[in-house]
């Protein structure tokens, strides 16, 4: 099992409202983050009157993007895409949220502190990464999330913009999903924060907050898909 770590000493606000950014303030403590998780919250930093990423914020979409674990659309051409690369899970964490956390990316919110808390989280075996490789071993792209219990919520995603890294992002999305698929998957949540048009297309649906906070709470309740449970107990050695 991941390595629990201290409780956070801030008291979670309210999620009975309609606004999807919740409150302000608090920390990026790993046990702070991850009653945030439990509670259906996530930290994303905005400063609104300067337009930089700077201040601490803590969300909860209304409706909430959730990718049904069997309900991911995979093309023709994703499928083939599937074969180009090799995934790999955790080999590569600070490369991937580095490179999720590229200033120059369109709408880029991670900033030094965010990365430096995921890190964290992923020493003590709650957060995951999950790559895709080219054969001459190459990080064409990748994902990094939170796993707890049968929750996997995603954070960012990313490709190498060269020619070698297209769907890269994509074929690791596959993995997760059939990784969230392995044994006993009846009641997993893989949480992808807001929807887009892009993810719809690969299955993503919305759901309101209320039925987002039960699924959520079954979720909890289930062991970690055998990859991560796997993982956390070596990261936790």
């Amino acid at each position: 099992m991941p390595v629990e770590p201290p409780p956070t000493r801030w008291e979670l606000p309210s999620t009975s409202g309609d606004d999807d950014l919740v409150a302000f303030g608090a920390d990026l403590e790993p046990g702070t983050l991850l009653a945030a998780y439990r509670n259906g919250l996530f930290p994303m930093p905005v400063d609104q009157l300067l337009g930089r990423a700077t201040d601490l914020a803590w969300w909860s979409p209304n409706p909430r993007g959730v990718l049904p674990v069997g309900g991911l659309k995979v093309s023709r051409s994703l499928r083939q895409s599937t074969h180009k690369f090799e995934v790999r899970v955790d080999s590569a964490f600070a490369e991937v949220i580095e490179a999720c956390a590229d200033p120059s990316r369109p709408g880029a919110w991670i900033s030094d502190d965010i990365r430096r808390a995921y890190e964290r989280l992923h020493r003590l075996g709650w957060a995951h990464s999950i790559e895709a490789w080219t054969p001459d071993g190459r990080l064409a792209g990748g994902l990094y999330g939170v796993a707890i219990g049968g929750l996997f919520a995603g954070e960012s995603m990313f490709h190498a913009r060269q020619r070698w890294g297209r769907d890269a992002s994509k074929v690791a999305l596959v993995a997760l999903v059939e990784m969230m698929r392995a044994e006993h998957p009846v009641g997993r949540l893989l949480d992808v924060q807001w929807g887009t048009r892009h993810l719809a297309s690969l299955g993503v649906v919305e759901i309101a907050r209320p039925e987002y906070l039960s699924r959520l709470r079954r979720a909890l309740e289930l062991p970690l898909p055998p990859v991560f449970a796997e993982r956390s107990a070596h990261r936790a050695k």
